[in-house]
């Protein structure tokens, strides 16, 4: 190949590269599969370190890679990024179109109103279409060079699709963190024993800001364009809504949720909406902003001290607030963990009276050095239960005092002891706290699903001692429960009903309903795969040689399998189980004429959309496939997820086929 060949080969997969980045980051319409993506950037790669003077900047392989800064440069905005007015109230909206409208003449205005993403603001500077520069929004006027850092984030273009674009467009938005991807993270940095982040705006501020480039890179964060700043030898349009939409079609991200809106009612409506769809969005919200949609207007209006007068922020209710932490209890769990949880002096936060929050472990109190009788900023998100951010140590009181950790289980007084970073109470079903919990989660609809025996039963049936195992609950009488509070003759006749209904279940279901701890369903149905019948698992010699190698369950769950059957306690309460009458349906065959899966091995890399890579292993298994760990020869099939690793490559040089989802989603659905 001549190096013309060369050079037009690297610009075609470039143009390629870069359409199905467009497709897949900002269109949320993925043109290809993962799978052709990897390779098409693989060659891009190859040919550009076999002829490293066809490197430029704007390639998609030039994303990471940099060298870490000692410092950020600041840099001075063209035009300033200024603050937006804020509103808390509906009058406050009333107020701002009004006087909007008087300062126009108008009778009505079209607004722009989208999400007030939760990030940090940034600015991102292209010259002829050529990302070059990028800044933190610091005091408004000067900001730092992010630039190196920003270039690793996948949904922002290094180089804009269309060529008939402003030699200079300076855009502006928001780098974020998803709420899914931000639990993600935390879990990452608990695993490595790194600091956790406490909320997704604080995780994207200090991802944005690392002098490493390649630690930036491996953050997930995203995007989202809400305007431009400086525009030089070029337009875009005369409305804020077309502007941001023809940004889009040059490959820039916006928010879905973007809408023009007419007038206060169309504001106060939209609010509405969001206020209602805030937990589902996928990033955190605190506000709306509404913006006058005719660019002219916006200039007739002009600014304020430091903010416009044609735009304005609705607030949405705060879901931080500030309270004081009156005391800290203990709860302990089904496995026994001891958990702090903050006694509250009560606040209102999005709506909600919240008077507990949970404070994880030891570590986490003594990180954030919480005192009883501290001022401390609690946080709710969704249906997630609220923790305590920090404390607020400029509202300390003097006479605060340090909390310890027990010696002995609060319940049963047995004594704690730490495993890991977690302090339990040795107690087992000993303590009725474990009790009650090993109950719930027995009787619960994906374990023996006895129906009706929920929370406030169970915990009526171990404290009037009608109960103290899992087993008890298959010798109760009718005239047992009728001594119990709320228990007619119906509620009575329902129970006993459910509980006779679920001695007939599956080995797996039986297995997950003894709470093992680390054993879940999936590992439970690969348990019941491996061992077939009870008394096999029962009689086995050497229970942790035996389990440890199976597919999904590891040193330390073979670990917990083990002393859970050696534990001669546990062993009678299945023998009376069994004795009540507990019966498993057999394993079925599995008899399937899907020859796409049935006798194939399989691997998986990467993340599913659409179910939990323990769910894909179950799919499979039940079809009649194999799922393997490891990429070799006899691998029939890799699947490939999002964010797949060097599992692609691998089974490229080993000729293993290649699945995407949606292939392998149509495989389970239209057996063959």
């Amino acid at each position: 190949m001549t190096d013309q060949d060369i050079s037009q080969r690297i610009d075609t997969l470039r143009t390629l590269l870069q359409r199905w980045n467009y497709a897949y980051h900002t269109l949320d319409k993925p043109d290809v599969p993962d799978s052709k993506y990897d390779q098409v950037f693989q060659e891009l790669l190859d040919l550009e370190q076999q002829f490293p003077q066809f490197i430029s900047s704007d390639s998609p392989t030039q994303r990471i890679g940099s060298v870490p800064l000692d410092s950020f440069s600041k840099i001075k905005h063209q035009l300033p990024m200024l603050s937006l007015n804020n509103g808390f109230e509906e009058q406050d909206v009333v107020d701002f179109d009004r006087r909007a409208r008087e300062k126009l003449k108008k009778n009505v205005i079209d607004y722009a109103a989208e999400p007030k993403i939760d990030g940090l603001a940034v600015s991102i500077r292209y010259e002829k279409g050529l990302l070059v520069q990028a800044a933190t929004r610091g005091d408004g006027s000067i900001g730092e060079d992010i630039t190196l850092n920003v270039r690793t984030i996948k949904n922002i273009p290094l180089r804009l699709l269309e060529k008939n674009i402003p030699d200079i467009l300076e855009i502006r938005g928001e780098i974020f963190i998803t709420k899914a991807n931000f639990l993600k993270l935390n879990d990452t940095q608990q695993a490595n024993q790194e600091k956790l982040f406490a909320n997704p705006r604080n995780a994207a501020a200090g991802s944005i800001r690392q002098l490493d480039p390649n630690i930036t890179a491996q953050r997930p964060l995203e995007f989202i364009c809400y305007g431009v700043g400086d525009i030089q030898n070029g337009q875009l349009s005369d409305t804020q809504i077309e502007t941001l939409e023809i940004l889009n079609k040059w490959g820039i991200p916006i928010a879905k949720e973007l809408a023009l809106v007419t007038g206060v009612e169309g504001c106060l409506q939209y609010y509405t909406e969001m206020l209602k769809k805030r937990q589902q969005l996928p990033f955190e919200i605190d506000g709306v902003v509404y913006k006058i949609n005719h660019l002219s207007d916006q200039k007739t209006l002009g600014f304020v001290s430091r903010a416009p007068r044609w735009a304005l922020a609705h607030k949405l209710p705060a879901q931080e607030k500030v309270t004081q932490l009156q005391t800290i209890e203990i709860q302990v769990g089904r496995t026994g963990a001891l958990t702090p949880v903050a006694r509250l002096t009560p606040v209102q936060i999005a709506g909600v009276t919240v008077t507990n929050a949970t404070l994880h472990n030891a570590d986490f109190i003594k990180e954030k050095d919480i005192k009883i009788g501290d001022f401390v900023t609690v946080r709710r998100a969704g249906d997630v239960i609220p923790e305590v951010v920090n404390v607020v140590l400029s509202m300390r009181p003097v006479n605060v005092k340090p909390f310890e950790f027990p010696n002995t289980c609060p319940i049963c007084h047995s004594p704690v002891v730490q495993k890991s970073k977690i302090l339990q109470c040795s107690g087992g079903l000993n303590c009725s706290a474990q009790r009650k919990q090993s109950i719930e989660h027995f009787a619960s609809k994906r374990a023996m699903n006895i129906d009706g025996l929920g929370e406030k039963l169970v915990e009526k049936l171990v404290d009037t001692n009608l109960i103290k195992t899992v087993a008890d609950l298959y010798y109760l009488k009718a005239e047992q429960l009728a001594t119990l509070d709320l228990m007619g003759e119906t509620s009575t006749n329902n129970i006993l009903h459910a509980i006779e209904t679920s001695k007939k279940t599956t080995f797996s279901r039986f297995l997950f309903a003894l709470g093992i701890v680390g054993i879940g369903e999936t590992a439970s149905l690969a348990l019941a795969k491996h061992f077939g019948h009870l008394e096999k698992i029962l009689l086995c010699p050497n229970l942790l040689e035996e389990t440890r190698y199976i597919f999904g369950i590891g040193e330390e769950r073979a670990a917990n399998i083990a002393n859970f059957f050696n534990h001669e306690a546990n062993r009678q309460v299945i023998q009376k189980l069994l004795e009540s009458g507990i019966s498993f349906e057999e394993q079925p065959t599995v008899i399937s004429n899907n020859s796409n899966i049935h006798g194939k091995v399989f691997v998986l890399t990467g993340t599913l959309d659409s179910m939990t890579r323990e769910q894909a292993i179950v799919e499979i298994e039940k079809l009649g496939g194999k799922v393997s760990n490891s990429l070799s020869k006899k691998t029939n099939y890799l699947i490939v997820g999002n964010d797949a690793g060097s599992k692609v490559v691998k089974a490229e040089k080993l000729g293993v086929p290649i699945l995407d989802e949606s292939q392998f989603l149509k495989w389970l659905e239209e057996p063959v």
